[in-house]
């Protein structure tokens, strides 16, 4: 598809500066751009590119001062990476338009699917599964008997679903991912150890995102919980029973033991390592590689492993980088 400068300066509620004309009908980097495709400028360390580029048409925010003359026509915007992640999202949603049921998906009877979902090839869809309105499911997916999924959900090639397993609306879930797996569960019995059933279920809130390959265990009793707008990036596990709040977001590798309470509006980095029955509060952002051992108040700032208080941290890392010359003058003056 096609669209003139105009209606993408209508669509962000922008002002064309150039031909409003012109037609686009794919995206580019600055830094590689060519004719016919669409490209921003937000990162003031790429400005030299806008002058080169042979993109068709660059998005700019309203206050930027051209220095010599642009061939590509300008769309000037308020907030020009937020006005080019929106058409991503318009040209992203683009490609998932398939609706209908693959002939080759295996649906059970008793499923009740909404209008316009879509089943790909392989897919398999359980007894008593219901899936909302708008929500596509691609090829090789297996959803669990008595799973829930809502409205506009996205659900890429090779995801599980076990049994019971809700989800809101507008969840994406990337391939690979396994939600509702039995939780680490085991209890001594003499010199071997005996499984505890988990009996409980996995509910993903409005707006969820897992990224490929993550993991999120059904609960023992009750559910594990992940709340509204949480975003989960690749190869991550989640253990039973925990709780992430609202748009808390999680990088890749991290793993959060059973029955963590981790609050909303959390920034947690990659490789991250969480251990069971805490409870860590709101705002709280922990740096990449951190082991967290203990319970946070809201709005903490950690890192190390253990993790603590990035602070005393950093003022710890300072002694640490001089520890040589520290042991090296403790040694003269011993030996003196």
């Amino acid at each position: 598809m096609e669209f003139s400068a105009q209606q993408i300066a209508d669509m962000l509620q922008g002002i064309v500066e150039g031909d409003p004309n012109i037609t686009v009908n794919n995206l580019s980097k600055i830094d590689d751009g060519k004719p016919g495709t669409l490209s921003f400028l937000a990162n003031p360390q790429y400005t030299s590119h806008i002058y080169e580029t042979p993109a068709s048409i660059v998005i700019v925010a309203k206050d930027f001062k051209a220095e010599k003359e642009i061939k590509a026509t300008l769309i000037r915007v308020d907030d020009a990476y937020g006005a080019f992640a929106q058409l991503l999202e318009a040209y992203n949603s683009a490609q998932f338009q398939d609706t209908g049921i693959d002939a080759h998906a295996l649906v059970h009877d008793s499923a009740e699917i909404g209008e316009d979902v879509y089943i790909g090839p392989g897919t398999q869809i359980s007894a008593g599964v219901k899936i909302g309105k708008g929500s596509k499911i691609y090829a090789n997916c297996v959803v669990g008997a008595n799973s829930v999924i809502g409205e506009n959900c996205l659900i890429h090639s090779g995801v599980h679903l076990y049994r019971e397993s809700i989800l809101g609306n507008e969840v994406s879930l990337h391939s690979g991912v396994i939600i509702g797996a039995d939780g680490f569960g085991f209890a001594p019995k003499g010199a071997e150890y005996a499984k505890v059933p988990q009996i409980g279920n996995v509910i993903l809130e409005d707006g969820v995102e897992v990224g490929a390959n993550s993991t999120i265990d059904r609960a023992t009793l009750g559910s594990t919980i992940i709340r509204k707008g949480v975003k989960l990036d690749n190869l991550i596990q989640i253990g039973h029973n925990v709780e992430i709040g609202e748009n808390t977001v999680i990088a890749a590798q991290t793993g959060i033991a059973g029955s963590t309470k981790i609050g909303a509006n959390c920034m947690i980095g990659g490789q991250v390592g969480i251990i069971g029955h805490l409870k860590i509060g709101d705002r709280v952002k922990i740096a990449a590689k951190t082991g967290v051992g203990n319970s946070w108040p809201d709005d903490t700032i950690l890192q190390g492993n253990p993790g603590f208080q990035v602070f005393y941290f950093k003022k710890s890392y300072v002694y640490f980088r001089k520890l040589p010359k520290i042991i090296s003058d403790l040694q003269k003056s011993i030996k003196a």
